[in-house]
């Protein structure tokens, strides 16, 4: 058995794990970076850069099909699955060569594969090839996908999103549980590829929004254009074949056994921290054997081991993954001078269309913070009369804005519509900056562009604030549609 010491031990190469490996280097060069599986991070290989080329290839088909109602006609797209799924591996590959590249930008002996296990919390196992002892460890080992067992009864016929982007070909059908993210962006591409899906969920809940008038607007608008029950109930799953079949009872209360080619599970994801032999290091771990850590610091309390990325059960964001990366390898490097890093403030969005987004506190961590003294107020618009969401043919959706009586700051929104994902980058930034509605009002917004929703939501706001007046439904000053 081999032998090293060094300094510090960063366990995993993904988005955290290659942020937490350069920021520790600006404190000690003895840095080592364990990885077990291919070099090329969650998000590029498996995640969201392949899952928006499948969107990008939906939104073409999408665009086509929507053409009359502009007057424009041609004729009906016809998919050629083939070519699809080729241009995604394609892009796939090219996006996952670029991480590659930079993993082997670094040194070769500051790498070493193979699975870590904690012997204790200053040694760690690498398979039955080598024992490295460190003064400090950052664990960012990523996540798996998770399911209900009984969905094993569909055996080969069931699938994670991660197979999708290795198919060669569209398939005929794909039933689809869990309308998160990952659900709903997948579904709903599918369908507009021709594939013919079906969306499952329980209770209700569909992306990550907890606003109950968002939730079920965002419901409505998706079940329109696809089969979407996300509260369904679902029995006799087997598989029959070379298909999935399933029992399920629709809205209607009435049953039907359906086959279909495949079954993707998008029931969520798991820290992969359960065989890092955690129990063997004294840190304190939760419920599911993930470390509790310092979110400002990422510390798991006061040790020498540091967490980073979706292996933090935190925020399974890239962006996060990053910073949390770089507090984690700073805070390793220094260590035991630990200090806080910058959070930011949370944007989330869901590539769906139309587009979901939150952005800072979510109506539910609002309503649990200040519900029971009244003490926040909602501002809301509707995107369905709205102008420029009008003449594009996107006015689909409906924006909640939230912030804090008495003194107006702004606290977060949850949203759907059309490019949310924009709309959300400013939101954040008002959020980060500590503004109040009045101070977002006096910002600029241009006519005729979508943003001008954002601000009849704000002025509504506002008015609930009793920071102006009333919202005036025509507003001339605003441009028509606004």
């Amino acid at each position: 058995m081999k032998e090293l010491q060094t300094d510090v031990v960063v366990i995993g190469a993904g988005t955290a794990g290659l942020s937490a490996y350069r920021n520790a280097k600006q404190f000690t060069q003895n840095v080592l970076m364990i990885e077990s599986g291919p070099y090329g991070t969650t998000c590029a290989r498996v995640g969201c850069m392949p899952s928006k080329l499948l969107i990008a290839a939906a939104e073409a088909a999408h665009s086509i099909e929507m053409a009359p109602a502009f007057g424009v006609h041609s004729s009906k797209p016809v998919i050629d699955g083939k070519a699809v799924m080729a241009r995604v591996k394609s892009e796939r590959d090219r996006f996952v060569g670029f991480v590659v590249e930079a993993v082997d930008e670094i040194p070769s002996e500051d790498k070493i594969r193979g699975y870590a296990q904690f012997l204790d919390a200053n040694r760690v196992q690498i398979d039955d090839h080598t024992i490295i002892t460190a003064k400090r460890f950052v664990i960012a080992t990523g996540s798996r996908p998770s399911y209900p067992g009984v969905f094993n009864n569909f055996g080969d016929r069931l699938i994670i999103n991660d197979d999708v982007f290795d198919w060669d070909d569209l398939p005929e059908s794909v039933a689809v549980f869990g309308p998160g993210v990952i659900g709903l962006e997948i579904g709903q591409a599918l369908h507009r590829l021709g594939v013919k899906v079906k969306l499952f969920g329980v209770g209700g809940a569909i992306g990550p929004l907890t606003d109950p008038v968002v939730k079920d607007y965002a419901n409505t608008v998706f079940a329109e254009e696809f089969y979407v029950d996300t509260d369904s109930n679902v029995s006799d799953m087997k598989k029959v074949g070379n298909k999935a079949e399933l029992t399920y009872t629709n809205k209607q209360g009435v049953k039907h056994t359906e086959q279909f080619d495949y079954v993707l599970a998008a029931t969520g994801r798991v820290p992969n921290t359960d065989k890092l032999g955690l129990e063997n290091t004294g840190i304190d771990l939760d419920e599911r054997g993930v470390p509790t850590a310092d979110a400002h610091t990422m510390q798991c309390g006061d040790s020498n081991i540091f967490i980073a990325g979706d292996a933090s059960n935190m925020i399974p964001l890239l962006h996060e993954a990053s910073d949390q990366g770089t507090i984690a390898g700073q805070n390793a490097g220094r260590y035991p001078h630990v200090r806080a890093g910058l959070r930011r403030a949370k944007i989330a969005a869901v590539f769906s269309d139309p587009q979901i987004a939150m952005v800072g506190e979510s109506f539910k961590e609002i309503s649990q913070r200040l519900g029971s003294c009244d003490c926040f107020e909602i501002g809301e618009v509707s995107f369905e009369n709205q102008g420029r969401s009008r003449v594009m043919l996107k006015n689909k959706g409906h924006m909640r804005v939230y912030a804090e009586h008495g003194t107006g700051l702004f606290l977060g929104a949850e949203f759907i519509g059309p490019q949310a994902e924009h709309i959300a980058h400013l939101l954040a930034w008002a959020v980060q900056n500590k503004m109040t509605v009045p101070q977002m009002l006096d910002m600029p917004f241009y006519h005729p562009v979508i943003e001008e929703g954002l601000r009849t939501a704000l002025r509504d706001l506002n008015a609930k604030l009793k920071f102006g007046p009333d919202i005036i439904n025509h507003c001339m000053e605003c441009g028509p549609g606004a």
